[in-house]
């Protein structure tokens, strides 16, 4: 008992002091138990296999799916949009939109993508991102509580009570006191926070498309001498190839192809995004094109074909350029650099890099060259597929690729057949799951693996949508709550806070497991929090004989008040930056919310679970 009670206190030591990643901490801990001869092999690796760990697993991969085919960036850019030039909507807003979105997708993946559209928001309409961005993470916190696969809290006491005997929570069960509090922390910070948010100045604007594109069209000239040209019925182009025609030889570029049809026809795409001298064109294709306005009616005379109207602009370039998988950069050469020299057209495919040049800058001048002779620091907006660009930075020395193309992907807020696909695997999850068809877990990695083999996340990065220290440390740490209920540690702890707190009344004793967790929870992650407090919880209301249900309800919630530090949580830290907020900024708007959390809690959980 001794023994893994000083590793529990280590184990909570180097989990506040932060100097190793919370998964190697929880390592340490697990490996600690079995070298000490606490818990077996078996034991000591029953995380791995707990359907805890793998259905959270396969909700990461479920959430990476919505947001690489656009559900949360168009979510994002709307609720923004409805804001107008009201600061205080705005509040109301990217607070309800992170809870809302926070019930389907993780917590971190909701604020990594309201994070940018919320920032520009917030400049635009004249306010500063540190009286907007705190609303943000915490409303995704508060949100995690409106679903059973809201936040790994859920999802562990939900298990922790199947595991011993009893009915665990439906899907939707969270929501009878997660959708108050969600409300009350709206009209908390509508209302209170909002006047006691710090108001700091920052320059760490966040990379967006809609900001990027605006300086490439300025900087660039990149929606410049762009053309739609239309194959009409009279045309010879009509089943030939792209190749037949010699574009370049008329100083003009094939960009992009259109098929214009009223559907997909069977084995032909719509869109042919990097057309090739084979690509064949057929009557109403639509040709996207680079060239001088002297060349295109030269071309379109001889040719017969017609012109469709293209405007240079954010919303234009967007639709004809950036797509899910399709995406746009910015590289800069350097000195060093083995392209040095090289003659490049404007808007050749170079199919061995596998991107497109659109547009060129010298010393912040756009190049209007048809062919550039390349030079040290010459800059370039290029176009090709966002793994491909991605790719650049390490298939060639010395050019530098200008921001991070897989975060701009997943702004991208057009949707495809994708798109459908993966809110339609949410809800099948969400069937499953409602009517008991399947376990949890099995429901998750249905879903889950629908999307993978439907490509709306390629394998790839699947992989790195799924945070492994998030799961590694909770697989890691179940062996702890094991170790402590094999030990009698936990029924120590819950006989002290019987005696002490439960002869008064359970209430009460509710109360002590809502502060120890959430006092837990601000400095450890929250997960483990959960594992830690679960059996805890459930052998103190079995000594009183009532149901554990409360208990682990409260759990759940305080486990997610980490909103007195940015240590507690991710998506605290996430914003701590981009919101230059200091570490008083959390205990002075985060304390008054907890307060109230704690007596909502105490007022509604026992109504709604009785004892």
């Amino acid at each position: 008992m001794y023994i893994v009670l000083v590793i529990l206190v280590i184990t909570i030591a180097l989990f506040v002091w932060g100097k190793f990643t919370p998964d190697i901490v929880a390592l340490m801990s697990m490996l600690s138990l079995f070298l000490t001869g606490i818990l077996d092999l078996q034991e000591t690796l029953s995380g791995f296999s707990n359907a805890t760990v793998i259905m959270i697993a396969s909700l990461f991969i479920i959430g990476e799916g919505l947001s690489q085919t656009g559900w949360t960036a168009l979510a994002g850019q709307k609720f923004v949009q409805w804001a107008g030039k009201s600061v205080p909507k705005l509040l109301v807003l990217v607070s309800l939109g992170s809870g809302v979105l926070s019930g389907f997708v993780s917590n971190t993946g909701t604020v990594a993508t309201l994070l940018p559209v919320s920032v520009s928001a917030a400049w635009s309409i004249g306010t500063v991102p540190s009286k907007i961005l705190m609303p943000v993470a915490f409303g995704s916190n508060t949100g995690g509580l409106l679903t059973l696969t809201g936040t790994p809290p859920n999802i562990i006491a939900s298990n922790a009570l199947a595991e011993n005997g009893f009915e665990s929570f439906s899907f939707f069960e969270f929501a009878l006191i997660g959708l108050p509090l969600l409300i009350i922390s709206i009209l908390y910070f509508r209302y209170v926070g909002f006047k006691i948010l710090p108001k700091n100045t920052t320059d760490n604007q966040p990379v967006n498309i809609d900001s990027e594109m605006h300086e490439w069209i300025e900087n660039y000239s990149v929606g410049d001498n762009i053309y739609r040209l239309r194959i009409r019925s009279m045309s010879p182009m009509i089943d030939t190839n792209i190749g037949d025609w010699k574009f370049e030889e008329n100083n003009l570029s094939v960009i992009r192809l259109r098929r214009r049809f009223p559907k997909p026809l069977k084995g032909i795409k719509r869109f042919v995004e990097f057309p090739t001298a084979d690509t064949e064109l057929r009557y109403h294709d639509i040709i996207t094109v680079k060239g001088s306005a002297k060349d295109i009616d030269k071309f379109v005379i001889k040719y017969h074909l017609g012109i469709l109207p293209f405007k240079s602009d954010n919303d234009d370039l967007k639709e004809e350029f950036i797509n899910q998988e399709v995406g746009m950069a910015e590289m800069i050469v350097t000195p060093n650099s083995i392209v040095l020299g090289r003659n490049i057209p404007m808007g050749l495919y170079l199919q061995q890099a596998g991107v497109q040049l659109l547009g060129a800058s010298r010393n912040n001048k756009p190049l209007k060259d048809k062919n550039v002779a390349i030079k040290a620091g010459d800059a370039f907006v290029i176009r090709g597929t966002w793994e491909r660009i991605e790719a650049l930075k390490n298939m060639y020395k010395n050019i530098v690729i200008s921001g991070s193309p897989e975060s701009m992907a997943k702004n991208v807020d057009k949707l495809t057949y994708k798109s459908y696909i993966s809110l339609g695997m949410l809800l099948l999850m969400i069937f499953l799951l409602v009517f008991k068809i399947v376990p949890g877990a099995i429901a998750a990695m249905i879903s889950a693996g629908f999307i993978l083999i439907t490509g709306c996340v390629p394998m790839a990065k699947a992989y790195k949508g799924i945070s492994w220290i998030s799961v590694v440390m909770i697989a890691a740490m179940i062996p702890m709550g094991l170790a402590l209920q094999k030990t009698g540690v936990a029924a120590l702890a819950a006989d002290s806070l019987v005696n002490t707190l439960g002869s008064v009344h359970p209430i009460v004793l509710l109360s002590g497991i809502f502060l120890l967790t959430t006092l837990f929870s601000q400095a450890i992650n929250n997960s483990a929090t959960a594992v830690l407090m679960a059996p805890i919880a459930i052998i103190a209301a079995q000594s009183l004989g009532i149901s554990p249900e409360p208990f682990m309800i409260v759990v759940a919630i305080s486990a997610s008040t980490a909103f007195l530090t940015p240590v507690g949580t991710t998506t605290n830290a996430m914003v701590m930056s981009a919101g230059d907020y200091k570490f008083m900024d959390y205990v002075k708007v985060g304390a008054p919310l907890l307060l109230i959390f704690f007596i909502v809690s105490m007022l509604l959980v026992p109504l709604i679970w009785p004892f």
